[in-house]
């Protein structure tokens, strides 16, 4: 069906047959519309038993329920009128109206037909020699060509070398500045290159001199300032400012007295007592084996 369809051979109501449903129908033709045939096909609805015929109508590009049926009113307002347009009604009452759009429509042409005139010119003289034109226009494509297939090879070269699977672009302007910022280092193994080394390599050899030379001078001006306070400063040359153990002996009956003395400050006895010698440290005596 070509559309939804009312059997009215259906009783006591109409039943609705949709749109799409197949049928086995008899197709022959009814007679032409000018020099396009009508054709009739004639089906019987299972439910009822009833015939439906339906017609081609070439004449509005439709078909038509001519028996058992009708075809189901969806509601459709049918065409749009067209819509009259104020100023076009208006030019046709006044007669300097539409002298004004006359002019109008002048002026624009004789535009329109000096634009096209002077392509015309423009086109004539291009084509003027057809044949040295085609020539130009291929000798362009062809050198375009061949840099798009060397542009391809070498992308293909390139691809196989790095077993790539995507498709490459063509290279920029800022690409190629990009790249030519990178910096690389060198590959080489740490291990390999301190074995090819040789065992006295004197490559660095000026720059350790000059290192070692700068050293050197440093300990020099550090000694010479040092040698300088020394000699400037007599509190650094006395020999009592370094400290030395001393023995301490053990107190008998007979020295308490001097042992009372003793017990003064430090600088007095020092004082009393000027020429007594330091006491050695104290060792120990271990045995030997021997003995």
């Amino acid at each position: 069906m070509p559309f939804a369809v009312w059997c009215t051979t259906c009783k006591p109501h109409e039943t609705l047959i949709g749109q799409g449903v197949r049928f086995n129908a008899e197709k022959r033709k009814v007679g032409n519309y000018y020099s396009t045939p009508v054709y009739s096909f004639r089906m019987k609805h299972g439910a009822c038993g009833g015939w439906i015929e339906i017609r081609t109508d070439p004449a509005n590009t439709a078909y038509v329920v001519v028996e058992g049926g009708r075809k189901r009113d969806t509601g459709d307002a049918g065409g749009i009128g067209e819509i009259a347009v104020g100023e076009d009604r208006k030019a046709k009452e006044d007669a300097f109206a539409r002298l004004e759009g006359k002019v109008e429509d002048k002026r624009r042409a004789e535009t329109e037909r000096t634009r096209i005139e002077d392509l015309q010119r423009r086109q004539n003289r291009d084509w003027e020699d057809p044949y040295e034109r085609s020539r130009r226009l291929r000798r362009t494509f062809r050198v375009e060509r061949k840099a798009r297939e060397g542009a391809e090879a070498k992308a293909e070269a390139l691809r196989d070398k790095m077993s790539l699977g995507i498709e490459l672009v063509e290279e920029t302007e800022e690409d190629s500045l990009r790249a030519g910022m990178v910096d690389f280092g060198r590959g080489d193994d740490t291990t390999q290159i301190t074995r090819r080394r040789p065992l006295f390599d004197s490559r660095n050899g000026k720059r350790d001199v000059a290192n070692t030379l700068a050293d050197r001078k440093a300990l020099f001006r550090s000694e010479l300032t040092g040698n300088t306070r020394a000699a400037v400063d007599p509190f650094l040359n006395q020999d009592g400012s370094a400290w030395r153990p001393e023995v301490k002996r053990r107190k008998t009956a007979s020295t308490k007295g001097v042992d009372a003395a003793d017990d003064g400050p430090p600088a007095i006895k020092a004082a009393v007592e000027p020429d007594r010698p330091v006491a050695p440290p104290a060792l120990v005596n271990y045995a030997s084996d021997s003995d």
